[in-house]
């Protein structure tokens, strides 16, 4: 039974697509994102793709007054970029950047530098005490051909972790960003399951915005229309999501989104839309143990499914496992060639010296260039193989968890006896 009035709380999200000298008008989008921040007065802002720190501090000054707390969530080379502005003070703020990220050299897609992470800011308002969560997980760059989601789903699965192991003492939780995967994907599911966390779009019986909640739609000028081929709607790929506690119920009372265009304005904010919902949060006196019981018997039946989901999860990490270490052992393989290359080319360079006689003098510019492309060789190959020994051992890491995970899981439901069925 609810003892204090409704606290509510409007939570905003959007992926700002800042990157600088690439992403198009970013200087008039930032602008106008102050203007509509300002005008509609969020509790929480979550900002993804905010690479630049300058464009970050206009931010901040514009949003002085209505947002006047704010934190810079830096990361990898180019940075998070996740930024989050509040109403409320911040209590405590803490950054876990992903252990698997993508590759070095894929430039041109880049997760690597951005260093993908999640941030999270503890916050009192009035008195409710709530963990805010914000990420941006790795791209998906071909749905077909996904050669990122062991990735993706390896960062899930340290988001779920970092989220439950760090939201205990919260009356309320939040997360928002840039998840990059679609509602009934994996990695939606393992978060779902494994946290308790509310879609808000699910959620709410209020809803406005694009067909199905899409929030990367044909209709934005921004986005590339090849991507969308089959997804004639767009797809969901930003959420905000929620849970309440023993002591604190919460629901989402309305959701809604931009719908590709800004009107009296060229172009849209950002190749995302922005996402905002309006969250109701609630004292209640805790629960008896009757209902604690109802809520364990219902529970069973999700155990066994989140079992599935964490197995599912776990041959995927297998997957990407498997691939990394063939690529660790192609690299340790280019790596001897260039080792023996670069030794004959020194037992080459022995010859004059042996030799009693000499009728012509030994190539010194094929002698360099060979040992110079020898030498390049086996340094860039030691150079990967390191890197890929990381990455193996952070997924090798990660599929064990998810082993420990399972167990814990499976004796959960047989303790439980009929309360399973």
């Amino acid at each position: 039974m609810a003892t204090t009035q409704d606290v509510r709380l409007r939570v905003f999200s959007l992926n700002c697509w800042g990157v600088r000298y690439l992403s198009q008008h970013c200087t008039p989008r930032y602008q106008m994102i102050a203007d509509l921040l300002k005008e509609e007065d969020f509790d929480l802002i979550l900002l993804q793709e905010v690479y630049s720190e300058k464009d970050y501090l206009f931010l901040k000054r514009a949003l002085s007054h209505c947002n006047p707390h704010s934190h810079y969530f830096k990361s990898g080379v180019i940075g998070s970029g996740l930024a989050l502005f509040s109403k409320h003070k911040l209590l405590d703020v803490f950054l876990y950047r992903y252990s698997v990220n993508g590759f070095p050299y894929k430039a041109f897609h880049g997760d690597w530098y951005a260093g993908k992470a999640v941030g999270m800011v503890v916050v009192n308002i009035g008195g409710m005490i709530a963990h805010v969560y914000i990420t941006h997980l790795h791209a998906e760059y071909s749905r077909e051909k996904d050669a990122y989601l062991p990735h993706r789903v390896a960062q899930t699965w340290e988001l779920v972790q970092f989220v439950r192991l760090t939201s205990a003492a919260a009356d309320l939780v939040i997360l928002g960003g840039d998840l990059n995967m679609h509602p009934s994907d994996l990695g939606i599911r393992l978060l779902r399951g494994y946290t308790g966390l509310v879609d808000c779009y699910h959620a709410t019986q209020n809803f406005q915005g694009c067909p199905d909640g899409a929030t990367y739609i044909p209709q934005n000028p921004f986005t590339s229309k090849s991507e969308l081929e089959t997804f004639p709607n767009g797809i969901r790929i930003d959420y905000i999501l929620f849970k309440g506690s023993a002591t604190l119920a919460a629901k989402c009372d309305s959701f809604s989104t931009t719908m590709g265009h800004v009107p009296g304005q060229p172009f849209p904010y950002s190749d995302h839309e922005a996402l905002s919902v309006m969250l109701l949060a609630q004292r209640q006196q805790k629960k008896q143990e009757e209902e604690e019981e109802e809520e364990a018997m219902a529970s069973s039946e999700l155990l066994a499914n989140l079992i599935d989901t964490v197995n599912e999860a776990r041959t995927e990490v297998k997957v990407g496992l498997h691939h990394m270490e063939g690529m660790r052992h192609t690299a340790m393989r280019m790596g001897i060639m260039g080792l023996a290359l670069l030794l004959l080319e020194m037992l080459i360079a022995l010859v004059p010296w042996l030799a009693v006689s000499t009728e012509q003098g030994f190539p010194r510019a094929t002698f360099y260039l060979l040992g110079s492309l020898s030498l390049v060789t086996l340094v860039l190959t030691g150079v990967l193989y390191i890197f890929y020994s990381t990455q193996v051992k952070a997924l090798h890491s990660t599929e064990e968890q998810m082993r420990l995970a399972v167990l814990r899981l499976q004796e959960q439901v047989t303790s439980r006896g009929p309360h399973s069925r």
